[in-house]
């Protein structure tokens, strides 16, 4: 049985066929298109967390694809009411996979340990692969390739980050990482996120200076300062990022053709600018949209071919 735990859970070409997927399911839906690959199947979404783009994207998705899902929030009591193992075994014998927006990974990997069907990573402190699906599809769709292209990110190292350098590494794009020394990857960080040998063509660039990184890069990617859980901390972290905005003058030095991507929410006036953020550079909406096309991919891999 496979889950999506991380993008490291899948090889190169598995990766690309979930692209492929996910494409079709895209193409499909925009001609009118709407077959029922999943015709009587149910998804469990359990959220830790609040969503807007997890809960529509995977709801509507799995809607779209002739079958359900059910939404579960903190009622359960997830690890509290009842305990982690029997919350896994009781929820994966009544449904065909589960997807889990957690705040701490190891409790995704603890639903996966006990699970009799497959389990998705919806979002946690470590991890966000579903978005990364989205954000390299989103690429392919503006410059028709992947290998050879430049993207970079700037802000924080985060979990965001982590799974879009493993997307990089396993399609062969190249990546340009700013960040502050203090929220940078490490060297034994970046070793442990990439577990297997790149694909040909990614290279990676650490550095702290953003005017830098966004040198050639095809697209620019940000991400809020303070994430959920990391409030106290905000005073301190809007002074450290200020050199990290992504602004007008920023983008300048990117290529002429370059895009913007956010995964959202988007606070407007510290990570990202009004003007960046509302440009025809800017690309966040049809990056939010991919999501649903993406995981309409992953799901049909995972449950038909993957675990079929």
């Amino acid at each position: 049985m496979r889950h999506f735990i991380t993008i490291n859970d899948v090889r190169t070409a598995e990766l690309q066929r979930i692209l492929e997927l996910a494409e079709a399911m895209k193409r499909d839906l925009k001609s009118g298109k709407r077959p029922l690959h999943l015709a009587g199947k149910m998804l469990g979404m359990v959220f830790e967390k609040p969503s807007l783009r997890t809960r529509v994207s995977f709801q509507t998705g799995m809607f779209q694809l002739g079958g359900s899902a059910m939404f579960l929030s903190n009622e359960i009591g997830f690890g509290k009411r009842e305990s982690v193992k029997d919350i896994s075994e009781v929820l994966s014998s009544m449904v065909d996979a589960i997807m889990f927006r957690a705040m701490k990974h190891q409790s995704v990997l603890d639903v996966a340990k006990y699970s009799r069907c497959p389990v998705v990573n919806g979002l946690t402190d470590l991890s966000h692969p579903c978005q990364a699906l989205a954000d390299v599809m989103t690429v392919y769709e503006v410059f028709g390739q992947l290998q050879g292209v430049k993207i970079a990110w700037v802000g924080d190292a985060n979990n965001v980050a982590a799974s879009l350098l493993q997307t990089a590494a396993k399609l062969g794009i190249k990546m340009s990482i700013a960040a502050p020394a203090k929220f940078q990857f490490e060297a034994s960080a970046v070793k442990t996120l990439l577990t297997e040998k790149p694909f040909s063509g990614f290279d990676l660039e650490l550095t702290d200076n953003p005017h830098q990184a966004v040198q050639d890069a095809h697209a620019v990617f940000t991400d809020v300062w303070v994430s959920m859980g990391q409030e106290s901390e905000e005073e301190e972290r809007k002074k450290i990022f200020a050199p990290y905005q992504v602004n007008t003058a920023l983008m300048r030095q990117a290529r002429k053709d370059a895009i913007f991507l956010h995964c959202l929410p988007a606070r407007r006036g510290l990570e990202v600018t009004d003007e960046v953020i509302d440009s025809p550079q800017s690309k966040v909406i049809q990056e939010a949209e991919n999501r649903l096309h993406a995981q309409k991919g992953l799901l049909v891999w995972l449950l038909n071919e993957a675990n079929g």
